[in-house]
């Protein structure tokens, strides 16, 4: 654990030193539970809130869930999103009576400028294998993404790839998805697919968000 107490450049610079750590290789172990997480924001950004849904695997139903919210300690800056995230999120997962086995994160791993955004920043700190599956592109270039359910096109940066442009409905825009921390591309993407039923976004960020949206009122402050 490092000090979330850092300015932006400070950040940075964490950033490098923490990118090198990042494992892209399967090291992840039985799944029998799978989690997703959402993190928000109230009273105009001063105070964080995350919500940890955990799912049981292969079934995808909510067996253990935690809500926290923290203050703020980072400024919004693009490309700096963990600094004020995985704070709440890591203080939601302490709160779980049962750890999850992988996370999905709503957001990028290092399909990121400096090859560490949130997925991959919360998997070194909490060292839980993650996959980031973010709704929108960051960083890179990719080509025509096939309609096929499961189909993908390769996201890449200064000829490395970053990250699957990953179609998981016929029609839907496609989401994108990339290493985290202990899993490697096609298994992240193998993992994506696995936890997507009927709907563009897999149960596990479908159920964070819904779980952060329906307990909103009774979230309890952590000093």
């Amino acid at each position: 654990m490092h000090s979330w107490v850092l300015t932006p450049r400070e950040a940075v610079e964490l950033q490098r030193q923490l990118a090198p750590h990042v494992e892209r290789h399967d090291r992840i172990g039985t799944v029998n539970r799978v989690a997703g997480v959402d993190a928000g924001f109230e009273d105009s950004g001063r105070v964080t809130r995350a919500a940890v849904a955990v799912l049981s695997f292969p079934g995808l139903q909510l067996i253990d869930s935690a809500l926290a919210c923290v203050p703020t300690s980072f400024p919004y800056v693009p490309g700096l999103l963990s600094f004020r995230e995985v704070p709440a999120i890591l203080a939601a997962l302490e709160r779980l009576s049962v750890a999850p086995d992988l996370i999905l994160c709503d957001g990028q791993g290092i399909a990121h400028p400096r090859r560490l955004g949130i997925a991959s920043h919360l998997g070194i700190l909490s060292d839980i294998p993650t996959i980031g599956v973010a709704k929108s592109r960051l960083t890179g270039v990719y080509g025509a993404v096939p309609e096929g359910r499961g189909s993908w096109a390769a996201l890449i940066d200064g000829g490395e790839v970053l990250g699957a442009v990953l179609r998981t409905r016929p029609g839907v825009k496609p989401l994108f998805v990339s290493v985290g921390h202990r899993v490697c591309l096609d298994t992240a993407v193998q993992w994506v697919m696995a936890c997507v039923t009927r709907y563009r976004l897999p149960e596990t960020t479908r159920s964070a968000h819904r779980l952060a949206s329906d307990t909103l009122s009774r979230a309890t402050r952590l000093v």
